[in-house]
């Protein structure tokens, strides 16, 4: 039997300890030996050193590394320093962003309560909530955070605020009887209290049962530790890229030699002409420009209310299929709002959401002055009166000090003109009999200035059924018979069908003598007036989010661990839930494996009254059938999913610590609509990424093809390696990262996420890079044979020619990569970035061919006039033949 089904003697029995005097001393150390503090334990972390060792495990940085070592074969001291800063920079990067990632359980430890009050040798102490043990008995009253798992034993009207845990909205109300049932969830167990949560209304005793990792804040602890961190599409594509490269480029000097050696060159010669071949096969800045460009987009997604704390987040956001979204504060505004009134068989509806309190009563379509309607002033100006919530203005925003629900019943009212501190200079609460879980039901005796006495009733509408002996109907006291009650019953059902949570309104005036001394006495005989429906809404900016989510091809679930009823009307409000689309329950998800869920996960929209394990596995299932997952949240139940997703998004404002430590973008405004830009982004970084990958490898498919092509050809080498590194890291740098700030295309989010499982190389990728590279080599050769020939013995100059038209070959063809058509589909000005680091590489290269000091180190020579002639012709030819050919096959636009 577990905590929750046996009754509070059976806990007591069975925990051994009494509670009238609590644990001794001595009991306390023992059950500390064996259990331990009551506190969160890290899982092991790698030491600093090994962590920033790590960051050198990634292929890319092996094939850097590799280049270092053929530089240094080479002689090229000056390259091997250039690849080694590239690799410490991109390393220290890595070690920085992991140190700053892995913060979530510190942030769990301060949910924790510091300090908690306990029966200890028959005297109430106050310790440190990390020495509780289980059997300690502990109380707690409005404001305090429980400081550990435990079972209910006494309760006065409490109510425990527990979204972080289960996601619901509204603060639960609490009780000690047993609960049938082994498999009850989380935000069913209104017997128990749980680590971590808050005390929002009442007091209570609790026996611990549950301290440390074995709490449910500790379960989640335990799942963000094993939470598997997924590696993102732009690692795994860039990986692949890597291995690529390294097999070229090794097959590039197996080739070399060989084909040197048949030709009776002898082998160390060949060796290093191959190693050189191997130099140009490998883009050694495409690491740090891909850093480059990632950072430039966290600055841009700044911008959208979007903060980035891991960088390859801001490319996986663009290919997600799945948006897991937690509803409460997230798709809704975590503000409970009365949206109906219904009394005397009359409805009425009320605009405006969250706590400003202006809005509008309409009946039929039609906007109702509520001072002339006496029936629906008198349920507003009661729900004001009975009522312990504050509505405070700070810089021209409302803030609730109170409970939800109580705040919906005063912002109604104020919506009609009945603000709460005029209404109490007419009518002066005398007495108050609080709220409690037994009663369901709150009432206040007022007075009016002509010394007239009222008691004033809310609470659940079934109970105020009965304790009424009659009812208002059409503004009349009619006697409450059974067809006025089964209206009442249909009312209650039909705003219930709606989601609405309602309360009920009751009053009975007092004989002047008449006292009243007990709840009991005056909460009987009572005329009911009617209902005031509430909800948390939606955000209004969401069901717009969503469908364009939908139009760029990714589905929206909603995750929430509120009832199934209420997540359901949400959802159709959203237009979240197609006709078609199944919603699930969290009693129906835990009885499926994540195989039986990946069958089905497809078709379910709604995940209601779900527990962080649930989510988990919602999120491994999802992964499973190869979808990219975005998980959004903002409470310590959402942190393990959040981690396990492809890409975690908590909420700025409502966010949890824990949460947001877990996560790896965070949402400024809470606004789910802000997911729609930060998803725009994502897809133009990952296009830009693709832009300047096949710039950078085109470009180095042109070095490798002249270099290999003057070898076949026995020619002297047309580029030594530092001229090939100064082209991979400068020339091409600037002009690459430019590529990285282009604007996205005008379809780019009509477009259907892209498969996670696509190459590099994909959507005719390969054949642009090697297309391109194959002209750019053959050009570069041409312009190195012509002025080669002319004059045999300066080499040197015949190369400096070939480096300048394979710079200007290459600065070209930049603007061609801005399109996946041609040339001349853009408008190259519309990237301003791009033409100042075309003009900042000509000006670098020109500096490098005519500056002395750097003529020896770069191996150039000055260009005369005249042959810049030969240079533009060459290197603008790669570009513009195929441009040309292009437009040549498109159809003639008819004339009419």
């Amino acid at each position: 039997m577990k905590w929750h089904e046996m009754r509070s003697e059976e806990v007591v029995n069975s925990i051994n300890t009494e509670v009238d005097t609590g644990l001794t001393s001595k009991e306390v150390q023992k059950r500390e030996e064996k259990f331990g503090y009551n506190e969160l334990k890290e899982a092991d972390r790698p030491s600093a050193i090994l962590l920033f060792l790590s960051q050198f495990k990634d292929f890319m940085v092996l094939v850097l590394l590799a280049a270092t070592l053929i530089s240094g074969l080479l002689g090229e001291y000056i390259d091997a320093i250039a690849i080694i800063a590239i690799v410490i920079v991109n390393g220290v990067l890595g070690f920085f962003q992991e140190r700053r990632a892995e913060r979530s359980l510190e942030a769990l430890k301060e949910l924790s309560a510091p300090q908690v009050m306990a029966l200890r040798d028959g005297e109430w102490v106050r310790i440190l909530s990390k020495e509780l043990v289980p059997g300690d008995i502990v109380k707690f009253t409005s404001g305090d955070r429980i400081g550990a798992d435990m079972r209910l034993i006494e309760i006065k009207s409490l109510e425990v605020e527990e979204s972080a845990l289960t996601g619901e909205s509204l603060p639960v109300q609490k009780s000690i009887r047993p609960i049938a049932g082994s498999d009850v969830g989380l935000g069913d167990l209104t017997n128990m209290v749980f680590m971590g949560t808050l005390v929002t209304r009442g007091s209570g005793v609790g026996i611990v049962i549950g301290t440390g990792m074995n709490t449910a804040m500790g379960q989640i602890a335990d799942l963000l530790q094993n939470a598997e961190t997924m590696d993102t599409p732009l690692q795994r594509r860039l990986e692949q890229l890597g291995k690529i490269l390294i097999v070229v480029a090794l097959a590039l000097t197996v080739l070399v030699v060989g084909i040197g050696v048949l030709q009776g060159h002898d082998i160390y010669t060949m060796f290093l002409a191959g190693v050189s071949l191997a130099v140009a096969a490998i883009p050694e800045g495409l690491p740090a420009i891909v850093t480059v460009a990632l950072s430039l987009g966290v600055q841009r997604m700044i911008k959208q209310k979007s903060i980035v704390r891991k960088l390859p987040a801001v490319e996986t956001l663009g290919c997600a299929s799945v948006i897991c979204s937690d509803k409460t504060g997230t798709m809704t505004q975590n503000k409970m709002t009365v949206t109906h009134v219904w009394s005397g068989d009359k409805l009425w509806s009320v605009s405006g959401t969250g706590y400003h309190p202006h809005g509008e009563f309409s009946s039929n379509d039609r906007v109702v002055d509520v001072i002339k309607t006496k029936t629906l002033q008198q349920i507003l100006t009661f729900g004001s009166l009975c009522n312990s919530a504050m509505l405070v203005e700070k810089e021209g925003q409302f803030h609730l000090d109170g409970d939800p629900t109580e705040g919906a019943l005063l912002v109604a009212a104020m919506k009609a003109g009945l603000k709460k501190e005029a209404l109490l200079r007419n009518f002066e609460v005398i007495e108050e009999f609080p709220f409690d879980s037994v009663r369901k039901m709150m009432s206040v005796i007022i007075q009016d200035k002509a010394g007239k006495r009222f008691v004033v009733t809310k609470g659940a509408p079934d109970v105020l059924l009965g304790v009424s002996k009659h009812i208002l109907w059409n503004e009349r006291q009619e006697g409450l018979s059974h067809d006025y009650e089964a209206n009442v019953k249909n009312a209650i059902e039909s705003l219930a069908s709606q989601a609405l949570r309602t309360i009920a309104i009751a009053f009975k005036p007092l004989q002047p003598s008449e006292r009243i001394n007990t709840s009991f006495e005056a909460e009987k005989d009572l005329v009911f007036i009617g209902l005031q429906g509430m909800i948390d809404p939606p955000r209004p900016e969401v069901k717009q989010a969503v469908q364009e989510c939908r139009d760029a091809g990714i589905k929206t679930v909603m995750i929430t661990g509120d009832h199934v009823i209420t997540a359901k009307a949400i959802a159709k409000q959203l237009n979240l839930l197609p006709s078609n689309g199944r919603v699930m329950e969290g009693k129906e998800l835990s009885l499926l494996s994540v195989e039986e869920l990946e069958e089905i996960v497809d078709d379910v929209y709604v995940f209601a009254r779900v527990s962080p394990e649930h989510k988990l596995k919602i999120v491994k299932a999802l992964q499973n059938r190869g979808h990219i997952v975005a998980m959004t949240g903002d409470g310590v139940n959402d942190a393990p999913a959040i981690k396990a997703a492809d890409i975690g998004i908590s909420m700025g404002i409502t966010g949890t610590d824990v949460a947001k430590e877990a996560s790896a973008l965070v949402l400024v405004d809470d606004n789910f609509a802000t997911i729609k830009s930060a998803i725009k982004e994502g897809r133009n970084i990952y296009e830009n990424i693709r832009k300047f990958i096949r710039y950078l490898l085109a470009s180095n498919v042109g070095e490798i093809l002249v270099m290999l092509f003057a070898m076949l050809l026995g020619l002297p080498l047309p580029l030594v390696p530092i001229q090939i590194l100064w082209v991979n890291l400068v020339t091409d740098g600037l002009p690459a990262m430019a590529l990285g700030l282009d604007q996205p295309e005008g379809d780019l989010m009509k477009r259907k996420p892209r498969h996670p499982k696509e190459g590099v190389f994909a959507r005719g990728l390969g054949w642009k890079v090697l297309s391109r590279g194959f002209l750019i080599g053959i050009a570069t050769l041409a312009a190195f044979m012509i002025v080669y020939k002319q004059n045999p013995d300066d080499l040197a100059y015949a190369q400096t020619i070939a480096f300048a038209t394979l710079v200007m070959a290459q600065l070209i063809h930049v603007f061609d990569c801005r399109s996946e058509k041609s040339i001349f589909e853009r408008n190259p000005f519309e990237n301003m970035y791009l033409i100042v680091a075309v003009i900042s590489s000509i000006l670098l290269m020109l500096v490098v061919i005519y500056y002395p000091p750097l003529q020896p180190i770069f191996h150039t020579l000055p260009i005369l006039p005249r042959d810049w002639l030969l240079v533009l012709g060459f290197s603008a030819i790669p570009t513009f033949l195929l441009a040309g050919s292009l437009l040549a096959r498109k159809p003639a636009k008819t004339m009419i």
